[in-house]
């Protein structure tokens, strides 16, 4: 049997390095039974997910994958079904306009789940990076990693 986590923190840790995250917002998720479970069970990834509107003005999540529930029936859920966002309607005009008009894009940071045992996802408006702004963000990396071994070196 499956042990269900305390803490569940599902994170996209390609997301700050591919963009340049602008502004967050945090967004509950429609969900059914069975991705519930499985996401309390930990077994979810968006990392190649992004976030788009429909015609209605509704974000949905697309490309999050939820893996099916172990002991789901036939009523098991779609791994990379599209998944609604919900979010506040001002704040749902201000990200469509934003992506509509400047060409930014949504993309999803991390899944946890709230005391209340509610699933939420955090998502940042972002702007996709150039090759040499990656470059940067490695050797900022790099630096910082050197940096923390000769401190600890000194330490010694």
């Amino acid at each position: 049997m499956f042990a269900v986590q305390k803490k569940i923190n599902i994170q996209n840790k390609r997301a700050r390095f591919e963009y340049e995250l602008i502004e967050q917002y945090t967004a509950g998720l429609v969900l059914t039974g069975t991705e519930i479970k499985s996401i309390r069970l930990g077994k979810a990834t968006i990392t190649d997910s992004f976030c788009e509107f429909n015609e209605r003005g509704e974000l949905f999540v697309i490309n999050m994958n939820i893996q099916e529930y172990a002991w789901g029936t036939h009523y098991n859920h779609r791994p990379k079904a599209e998944r609604k966002l919900l979010m506040n309607k001002r704040e749902l005009r201000k990200l469509e306009k934003e992506v509509k008009n400047v060409g930014l894009t949504i993309v999803p940071l991390r899944v946890f789940i709230t005391d209340k045992g509610y699933a939420k996802l955090v998502i940042a408006l972002a702007k996709g990076k150039k090759l040499y702004d990656k470059r940067e963000t490695i050797k900022d990396r790099e630096n910082k990693r050197d940096l923390a071994r000769v401190k600890k070196d000194f330490r010694k």
